[in-house]
């Protein structure tokens, strides 16, 4: 079980009108990209109501019962003409520098292997010991069998059996397909998301700056069980990385077992440093 900050800042929440928190360089610009968007958004919004409600009062019939004959105003279309071109070129220039950022990834440093199935995935370490397992949804009475009942941590329709697990600081490559429909791996806080399709490889990456876990879902409509499709990611340090893949290799539940109660551990020994 992670501790509550990194797990709930990680998920979805009641209400929730923006983005997730970030968890990577790549999130953290899309969010700032949002803000800079906004003020430009707001500000057009305004005028717009501003002059739709002055034509309105101005122009009515009954304040004016001979209308107005003005064909043209050389001012005004010279303003509404630049003024787009200004805004816009504003917006294109930070959103194209994203743009690359997103689709320039650096040399990785792990490489996974994401295939979405009708309705779960499958993850492939492209690594010597070639691990692959499915994540598939906790349905409630499966909870106490993976120690996974803490619904803040392990959220319904949220948490799986088997979390893809990386480690922190460390650029992941992510290739995403799909074996039969059209699915798509979509990570809200890594800023992250991909087309799953059938015959077709495509590629993303992130970097999580933070450990944690992670969730996200499967974000195109793929049939009728395609809101019961989680993405779970756990991110952790190097060490425990090392030690999950070595162990993975022969017994990945039990792997996990083990590296919930190292997270478990650390996450402890966090709290009472902090109380003292």
């Amino acid at each position: 079980m992670l501790g509550a900050g990194p797990a709930l800042a990680a998920q979805p929440v009641d209400w929730q009108m923006g983005f997730q928190p970030a968890a990577t360089e790549i999130m953290s610009q899309v969010r700032s990209f949002e803000a800079y968007t906004l003020w430009f958004i707001i500000p057009i919004t305004l005028l717009v109501l501003a002059l739709l409600v002055y034509v309105m009062v101005k122009f009515r019939a009954g304040a004016n019962p001979v209308p107005s004959r003005t064909s043209h105003n050389s001012l005004i279309e010279v303003i509404w003409t630049l003024g787009p071109v200004v805004i816009l070129l504003a917006l294109a220039i930070p959103s194209f520098n994203l743009l690359t950022a997103q689709y320039s990834p650096p040399q990785a440093d792990i490489t996974v292997k994401a295939t979405g199935y009708q309705w779960y995935w499958g993850y492939e370490y492209q690594t010597d010991n070639e691990l692959s397992f499915d994540s598939i949804m906790l349905k409630d009475d499966e909870r106490a069998g993976y120690a996974k009942e803490d619904v803040a941590a392990y959220p319904r329709l949220l948490a799986v059996d088997n979390e893809l697990v990386v480690p922190v600081g460390q650029t992941v490559r992510l290739l995403v397909t799909a074996a039969d429909v059209l699915h798509s791996f979509a990570m809200p806080a890594f800023g992250v998301k991909m087309d799953a399709v059938p015959g077709r490889l495509n590629e993303t990456w992130f970097k999580a700056e933070a450990e944690g876990l992670y969730y996200g879902q499967c974000s195109e409509l793929c049939g009728k069980d395609h809101a019961f499709m989680p993405i779970a990611i756990r991110v952790v340090d190097q060490a425990k990385f090392d030690t999950w893949m070595a162990e993975a290799a022969d017994d990945v539940e039990a792997a996990n077992r083990n590296l919930m109660a190292a997270v478990e551990t650390d996450s402890k020994s966090v709290a009472v440093a902090a109380n003292e």
